[in-house]
């Protein structure tokens, strides 16, 4: 086998050989993007609705993976903040969040968006990415940083963020509670921005992310910030909040039982697809029924809960230890004078079938299952299958334009060459493989690439030394990330989403282009209404790009021509000139000539007709036609004949060969001599000029069938 096929195949072989120079920058690099990577990781698995371990797995294999079989040294791939809010928003509406059915169908999503990376990667189809254009992908963007980052208000605050198919409504439910917000996990939320944006002035070799991390853990552990306490319903001594948990609990538990039943309908109804004999047909409408009426009150008891979530956690209450070691809590206000409670104030913070989970402090992280993660064939549920593939195939197709957009900017500055299918086809491998590992989705991430670059990473090694540094991590630090507070990693996941708002890039579209720029708009729009579905949002701006692209191919630039003050060819429709010539007139017309637009080329010459009543010729300026299909080519002859029919003739100039050579091909020189093809424009002007409106007209041509180039000009 040769070197380049070889290459091909294995493309980590073209690190070697690694000079010592190389290798100590790329472990420079992977230490400090380690550094980053595991709280980053820690905080978009939270993102993507799974308990922190499963970021740093997420950081162990897929980053190999796509090392070893990426196109770009530098680009750093695992966890991400749009995929990972992207996943949770595909799974919400299977599974209850953080549940084992939650965790197997995003480990299946992930299985799912790397087979297809992989397969557009291996045909080569990364020009798809084209169909998204700039303004829709701005936009797109910048509603889904927004997304991100205010879907981290509630850890800010400390407060329930109810979850429903509106993220603006629950949003709008956060904002309502922020008479309740817990101050000291606020404080840490504002203490790590500061951190990382004091670090960034004054020790900017030092990541801010992992100082911030460091010093609020550390401050967490010294403080007692977290302070939890389980306790059997009777322990809460209020006879309202008890009845309230009570009916949580039992709501709840309801609300997993509908879940089984319409997981159970949709794989019945599934099987009977196909199906065309009368009695099937019967059983799927009648079970497409009860579907319909089990979602509804599952949506309804879901919305019940979600007050009752709200109302549960403004209750404040205090607490006392008995002398039996029994653990009570009292309405705050209302202890009896003969006890002592312990000064905190306490909340609600869970109901499950262990009991009520108080909360007298604030959220952090908690123990974290230390082991590398092991290999298991990833569970695929058919049932779902079909309901995840449009996400899926937009995730797929998301996650690669991101990657490509940040190995284009950093192959800029270090000159090297990327191969969008190749880094598709790392990707879809890190992806896959990934699942194999319990990895949720990855991709390839800006901020990490850009420390890599930024710290002389020169081969692909560096992200297997940050993988090593998150194994590590996973096998011997995983006690010391307890103390963690949430609010910390909230404030990561913000900081990272939205540096990526940029509004500058639709005002200038709008000035450009305020169709596109329109577009943009409501791609933004659009992606925050039907948040947490994301998907949606950019699926309908890729389809109004679309619709827009096909309407100005349907509608191209086309105008009668006229002199301006300079003797320069003007649109009359654009401009404040004549059309020219007495007896004949000039067009332009700008786009390709097919079946979309051959209409439209029909109306502009029989427009050119009717404001000329006097001209015996048309002249056609085809500079801006760059083809011309069978379509376009028939409705030009029976142009040609009706106008001939009517004493006029038809002229073209400045046709490009392509289109000249489809006119040589045709039965067009079969109705048309050599004079109707002129070269140049300008002597095509002269042409006209001197046969139509000068005072010795010259003399009809004879037809000449099939001529191999014009012969004027």
């Amino acid at each position: 086998m040769r070197a380049t096929a070889l290459t091909t195949l294995l493309p980590f072989l073209r690190w070697f050989p690694i000079t010592g120079d190389k290798l100590r920058a790329d472990l420079i690099a992977g230490i400090t993007v380690a550094l980053v990577l595991v709280p980053q990781s820690m905080a978009y698995a939270q993102l993507a609705g799974l308990p922190v371990v499963y970021g740093l797995y997420a950081s162990t294999v897929p980053v190999i993976i796509a090392s070893l079989w990426g196109s770009l040294p530098q680009l750093h791939t695992g966890p991400v903040a749009m995929l990972s809010l992207m996943s949770a928003a595909a799974v919400l509406p299977l599974a209850a969040m953080g549940s084992d059915d939650f965790i197997v169908l995003s480990v299946m999503l992930a299985s799912m968006v790397g087979v297809l990376r992989l397969l557009l990667g291996l045909m080569r189809m990364g020009i798809l990415v084209n169909f998204l254009s700039s303004p829709v992908i701005v936009g797109f963007t910048n509603a889904a940083a927004l997304i991100i980052g205010l879907s981290q208000l509630s850890k800010l605050l400390n407060v329930p963020f109810p979850r429903t198919d509106n993220f603006v409504l629950d949003l709008w439910n956060v904002i309502e509670q922020l008479p309740q917000t817990h101050i000291p996990t606020l404080l840490f939320a504002v203490a790590t921005f500061v951190i990382i944006i004091g670090a960034r002035r004054v020790v900017p070799k030092i990541p801010g992310v992992l100082l911030a991390v460091v010093l609020t853990t550390i401050l967490s552990w010294a403080i007692g910030f977290e302070r939890n306490q389980t306790v059997h319903l009777s322990g809460i001594q209020n006879e309202e909040a008890r009845l309230l948990a009570a009916e949580y609990g039992a709501t709840r538990r309801a609300i997993s039982w509908l879940g089984e039943q319409t997981a159970d309908l949709n794989r019945r109804i599934r099987a009977l697809d196909g199906a065309d004999d009368q009695e099937s047909f019967a059983s799927r409408t009648l079970l497409e029924a009860d579907l319909q009426l089990l979602m509804r009150e599952l949506d309804q008891r879901k919305r019940a809960n979600n007050g009752r979530q709200v109302k549960l956690h403004n209750l404040r209450f205090e607490h006392v230890a008995t002398k039996d070691d029994q653990h009570l809590f009292f309405n705050k206000g209302l202890v009896p004078e003969s006890v002592i409670t312990d000064g905190h104030t306490w909340r609600i913070s869970k109901v499950d079938a262990e009991g009520v989970t108080m909360m007298g402090g604030g959220a952090v992280v908690g123990s974290i299952p230390a082991g590398l993660p092991s290999f298991q064939v990833p569970e695929m549920r058919m049932d779902f299958f079909w309901t995840l593939l449009p996400s899926a195939l937009v995730m797929a197709l998301i996650g690669f334009m991101e990657a490509t957009s940040i190995s284009k900017a950093i192959a800029a500055q270090t000159r090297e060459r990327v191969d969008t299918s190749k880094e598709l086809v790392g990707q879809g491998l890190a992806n896959v493989v990934g699942s194999f590992f319990s990895s949720f989705t990855v991709s390839g991430s800006f901020s990490r690439s850009a420390v890599a670059a930024k710290n002389g990473a020169k081969t692909g090694m560096f992200a297997i030394f940050s993988a090593l540094g998150v194994m590590l991590v996973l096998l011997f630090l995983t006690p010391l990330l307890y103390h963690l507070p949430q609010a910390v990693l909230a404030v990561i996941v913000m900081m990272a989403v939205f540096g990526l708002i940029n509004v500058r890039a639709l005002i200038r579209a709008w000035k450009i282009e305020r169709q596109e720029a329109l577009v943009g708009v409501i791609t933004f729009v659009a992606t925050l209404a039907m948040a947490p579905q994301l998907a949606n949002g950019i699926l309908l701006g890729a389809g109004l790009a679309i619709v827009l692209f096909l309407l100005r191919t349907m509608k191209p630039r086309a105008d009668i021509l006229g002199l301006d003050a300079e003797g320069r060819l003007a649109g009359v429709s654009m401009n404040d000139v004549k059309p020219l010539g007495r007896n004949y007139s000039v067009v332009r017309f700008d786009g390709s000539l097919n079946f979309v637009n051959a209409s439209r080329f029909e109306d502009l010459l029989l427009e050119a007709r009717s404001k000329n009543p006097n001209a015996r010729a048309v002249l056609v300026e085809g500079s801006g036609i760059n083809d011309i299909d069978v379509s376009g080519e028939e409705r030009l002859r029976d142009v040609i004949q009706t106008f001939r029919d009517n004493g006029v003739e038809l002229y073209f100039s400045s046709l490009k060969s392509q289109v000249y050579d489809t006119f040589r091909r045709g039965r067009l020189f079969h109705m048309l001599d050599e004079t109707h093809f002129i070269r140049t424009k300008s002597k095509a002007l002269e042409f006209m000029e001197a046969r139509f409106d000068g005072s010795e007209p010259l003399e009809p041509a004879k037809p000449v069938v099939g001529p191999k180039t014009p012969v004027l000009g």
